[in-house]
């Protein structure tokens, strides 16, 4: 990059080594998979000529992408908690590159209005109903939400519910 921005270009070829290695794994599993099936070379060739397995499409790479944060974030919190604010440091800028690529997420005040709506509809009682809630809000909340800010959040309600 010519604006010298090594931070950004070096989290940019992570995620584009990520995207491919992804590519790579699906194409191997295909092959793993027609192999087991017993289909010959020349099968198993035809069929990933015709599907190619290795191309990604938006939501695969979205995909990518997002376990790439998740890595960031989890490395965040072990550099914090082992005393090493430079490589913190070094990971949140690399968070903060790949989240410009993902969708925005949702305010706290949405998810609380999502999470109470879906306690309500189905009249979970207690942090025992987490089972019930939990799918359905992830489900609403796909890609806009962490899962652990969202069961931090439904576990607090339902426990506060369970008080009431």
């Amino acid at each position: 990059m010519k604006s010298g921005d090594t931070s950004r270009r070096d989290t940019l070829r992570f995620v584009l080594a990520a995207i491919q290695r992804e590519g790579v794994d699906r194409l191997q599993q295909t092959i793993e998979r027609l192999s087991a099936e017993g289909k010959d070379e020349t099968a198993r060739q035809s069929y990933i000529a015709e599907h190619r397995p290795s191309d990604l499409d938006d939501l695969a790479v979205l995909d990518v992408l997002q376990k790439q944060a998740k890595m960031r974030r989890d490395s965040i919190d072990a550099f914090r908690k082992g005393d090493r604010p430079l490589l913190a440091e070094k990971e949140e800028q690399e968070l903060a590159v790949i989240q410009s690529y993902l969708p925005t997420q949702m305010s706290d005040a949405d998810l609380r209005s999502i999470v109470e709506r879906v306690v309500a509809e189905t009249g979970a009682a207690g942090p025992r109903d987490m089972g019930k809630v939990m799918p359905k809000v992830l489900a609403e909340t796909k890609d806009r939400a962490d899962g652990k800010k969202v069961a931090g959040l439904v576990g607090a309600m339902l426990k506060e519910k369970a008080g009431s």
